[in-house]
């Protein structure tokens, strides 16, 4: 005589059960798509190729922590892929080893270098973990310092600079610092001051130049100024008036077209001490070069939202 099912059996043989499964996976299959679309098939191999000198503590020399830079990738590409749908043009520029990317900076928060970062990693021909210099004043931020050192960011001094480097690895870098991302709307595409320390260190380490320029950026956040009086009480180096933020959802940078110009390499010679005079030229070359491939891009430009 067959024995009366269990409960589990009678759960598990249950049309309800059956339906919740077929759900259930296809969900899943839905959820692996999506992430196949977003991040590509060869994101595992990728991921493989650049997993770095990690030591027993899970990170490597600079605090890069695979496991964080993995998710880190992942929201990347997400903006990069589906909110701003980045279009990426002459990134086969990019010689392999060490290299300097110095592009135009913008948008109030580092989206820009997130998504050049997302480039680099998912549309290079061969995957890169770009590093970029953070201004001095985050690692103030507790939590945010830590966060941007376990997905490869690095504070922005010359020494840590050389030895990235040194070691061959990809380095970003933005001369017109704060300067740039802050500036306002009405300002948007206008290069503000590059400083030298790129350029010295360039000359120093025998390190070709990339120059990279960000169209998009200006327009992700609608700046109407600075309030400049907040930022020294918060001492910070600008609170910006965007009035999107008051909207609900406006927290979200406005879901712009961005495009992405990777130039081609620029090689210097000459003695890193030299004057300013003499560095500065060869800065105005960098800086030059990124305002004709601003100007050119965005003269082929339809719209802000759809490139």
């Amino acid at each position: 005589m067959p024995a009366e099912p269990t409960p589990i059996d009678a759960l598990i043989q249950s049309r309800a059960f059956r339906a919740a499964t077929e759900s259930w996976s296809a969900a899943r299959d839905t959820v692996d798509a999506l992430a196949t679309r977003m991040l590509g098939r060869d994101f595992e191999q990728r991921l493989a190729k650049v997993q770095g000198d990690v030591g027993e503590d899970g990170v490597d020399p600079f605090g890069l922590d695979p496991a964080w830079a993995k998710y880190a990738i992942g929201v990347a590409a997400l903006f990069h892929r589906f909110w701003f749908r980045t279009d990426v043009e002459g990134i086969e520029n990019v010689p392999p080893g060490r290299v300097l990317l110095v592009a135009n900076h913008s948008g109030q928060i580092p989206l820009d270098g997130m998504v050049i970062g997302a480039a680099m990693f998912l549309d290079a021909p061969e995957p890169r973990v770009v590093r970029s210099m953070v201004e001095k004043w985050v690692q103030t931020l507790p939590f945010v310092s830590l966060t941007f050192q376990r997905v490869g960011q690095v504070l922005g001094t010359p020494d840590n600079a050389r030895r990235l480097l040194e070691r061959g690895e990809p380095l970003l870098v933005f001369p017109e610092g704060v300067r740039g991302i802050s500036k306002p709307f009405r300002d948007r595409y206008q290069l503000a001051p590059f400083g030298h320390g790129f350029l010295r260190l360039a000359l120093e380490q025998g390190t070709p130049i990339v120059p990279v320029a960000v169209i998009g950026a200006e327009e992700q956040y609608v700046s109407l100024g600075n309030l400049d009086r907040l930022a020294r009480l918060l001492r910070v180096p600008a609170v910006p008036l965007i009035p999107q933020l008051l909207v609900p959802g406006g927290q979200l940078p406005l879901p712009v077209k961005y495009r992405l110009v990777f130039g081609e390499p620029l090689r210097f010679e000459g003695d890193p001490d030299d004057d300013d005079a003499v560095i500065g030229e060869k800065v105005q070359v960098v800086k030059r070069a990124i305002e004709a491939m601003l100007t050119k891009a965005l003269s082929k430009r339809r719209s802000v939202f759809f490139g």
